[in-house]
């Protein structure tokens, strides 16, 4: 049976490929050409941990190395000290606890115990460390720099080499940066968001004094932590969203420029790209980045608004478990959004590293009749929530609330208006103003496109008439809406008639103090006075009956 070509495709495919080319001449990848850096500095101290058998062969592999000073630490210990071993000292340490990185490795016997470095070399700490026990002593999925580990991926005789090679002064790239302000995990000693302590691989972040903080020496810049951020208090810097979203515009609308069509845009990391030994068709244009983790929802929908057909999001065996559920959360919520906003789910795919054919297959679905040439806001929600509404306005939204994955940082709020005071607290912890006062009178706004349903408001609020209603809403006008929620008349002072809070606060204090002794029959009417004429009707008390002021 003969075999058609179908030259129209081929043509097609030339066409995209010299558009594709063309635009990656004269669009570069963002480059930060002086980064800030962090510095490890090793001297070739080195630890080896685990059973006495095990430690000694790999002691002897390192017997004529140029290392500093090699200390095994022997976790099942057999009475031999290895003395036939130079330069080599031994210690026996049933428990040994480690933590640090690359230059600053601190062992202890058991957690809070002596250095063990302290005790076999008179060093703080250890430079390099490799563990042959079981389990691990660090069981991270990304260990720090300097760690390392026997599996079957890293045989011994590797893994030895690689601690031949930790002398000196190494450098790498900081690759995050922190805005508190913005950040939604805490505020005025409540607890909220943890989305980001909960899915760091390298378990670099932490939360101190109810501040987020990430240890440089121990991050991997997996991206994680950015892309679940949901206020973009954590942003990426190599490089910046803003940057990254303005080369996947102009690579999108210099493809187009150049007669390019039916534009799929490829997420992937630069080791995946590297890899593959085939050439990607000519309508696929790839964004390769430092890491998967470094590019959200934001950016693939972005990425659809700008002009493209189709986002792949590219999937492989190596990837940390967190980062690959972080991925796959990630593309839950997205397809849900789209969805709900009318278009078709099919726009958005999760695809294997090796599968070639869904890789180079030509999108199911044309580009959006129109793109966003607005340039990406600073603030990562702000910049959503714009594409989300040129979805909206360009699909058939739908009015009803939608369920999202669990933590998806959108939804609402249910607020018992009967049982509100009007107290603030809920508007003076929330990072995102999505709770906000008018100023003008007592009242209470919500916006629900700001709310990432951090849970501040709902445990700082005294009355607990606060719940977190998740789920996302689709319709622009409701979702957008700055809503009052209660308002009332402000309550004034019973003596000067300044307004100084609102009738349910005072009713709501009074029910609360009724039996206090300092309130006590006629006093009992400084809860409806301001603050001045409290103090005043206090100092007439105790001028009329100067033994007063020993009950209070």
């Amino acid at each position: 049976m003969p075999q058609f070509i179908d030259t129209r495709a081929l043509n097609g495919d030339a066409r995209n490929v010299a558009a594709r080319e063309a635009a990656l001449q004269q669009v570069s990848w963002p480059q930060n050409l002086a980064p800030p850096t962090v510095s490890y500095v090793s001297h070739g101290h080195v630890a080896i941990v685990g059973p006495a058998d095990a430690i000694r062969q790999a002691g002897r592999q390192l017997a004529d190395s140029e290392l500093a000073s090699v200390t095994l630490v022997a976790t099942h210990a057999d009475g031999d000290e290895a003395s036939d071993l130079t330069n080599t000292h031994y210690i026996a340490c049933d428990t040994p606890h480690l933590e640090g990185y690359l230059g600053a490795f601190h062992m202890t016997a058991g957690e809070g115990g002596p250095l063990l470095s302290k005790a076999t070399i008179g060093r703080d700490h250890f430079d390099a460390v490799l563990d042959l026990g079981t389990p691990a002593l660090l069981q991270y999925e990304l260990p720090p720099p300097g760690y390392h580990r026997v599996t079957q991926a890293t045989p011994l005789e590797q893994a030895v080499q690689e601690l031949q090679e930790c002398i000196g002064e190494f450098e790498k790239p900081r690759y995050f940066q922190i805005d508190s302000d913005l950040c939604a995990h805490a505020g005025r000693g409540q607890s909220g968001c943890t989305r980001c302590l909960d899915i760091c691989p390298a378990d670099a972040i932490s939360s101190v004094k109810q501040e987020i903080v990430i240890d440089p020496f121990r991050c991997h810049g997996a991206g994680s932590c950015t892309s679940a951020c949901p206020t973009g208090a954590i942003r990426y810097a190599l490089p910046t969203p803003e940057r990254l979203d303005d080369y996947i515009t102009r690579l999108l609308a210099t493809y187009h420029s150049e007669g390019g069509d039916t534009a799929v845009v490829r997420f992937l990391d630069q080791e995946t790209q590297a890899s593959e030994t085939s050439e990607v068709a000519g309508h696929v244009l790839d964004v390769p980045l430092e890491e998967l983790g470094a590019a959200g929802l934001d950016h693939w929908l972005g990425a659809l608004v700008r002009g493209a057909a189709e986002v792949r999001i590219v999937m492989h065996d190596a990837l940390p478990p967190s980062l690959a559920h972080l991925v796959r959360d990630q593309h839950a919520q997205a397809i849900t959004m789209l969805e709900a906003l009318g278009h078709d789910p099919q726009r958005l795919h999760l695809i294997d590293a090796g599968d070639v054919a869904i890789r180079d297959a030509l999108p199911s679905v044309p580009p959006l009749d129109e793109r966003l040439e607005t340039a990406r806001p600073h603030g990562k929600r702000e910049a959503l929530n714009t594409i989300l509404d040129f979805l909206a306005v360009h699909g058939t939204p739908s009015d009803e609330r939608v369920a999202m994955p669990a933590g998806a940082p959108f939804g609402t709020l249910d607020i018992d208006t009967d049982n509100c005071t009007l107290c603030m607290a809920c508007v003076a912890v929330c990072p995102t103003q999505a709770l906000s006062s008018p100023g003008q009178s007592p009242a209470l706004d919500f916006q629900e496109s700001a709310c990432v349903q951090c849970g501040l408001c709902e445990t700082a609020c005294p009355e607990q008439v606060i719940a977190l209603h998740p789920g996302f809403m689709a319709a622009p006008e409701p979702r957008n809406r700055v809503a009052t929620v209660k308002e009332e008349p402000p309550f004034e002072c019973i003596s000067c008639g300044k307004p100084f809070a609102t009738a349910s606060t005072i009713a709501s204090i009074k029910q609360k103090l009724a039996n206090h002794p300092y309130f006590a029959g006629d006093a009992i009417k400084r809860l409806e006075m301001c603050e001045d004429c409290r103090v005043k009707d206090i100092w007439h008390d105790m001028a009329r009956d100067p033994n007063a002021q020993l009950k209070v």
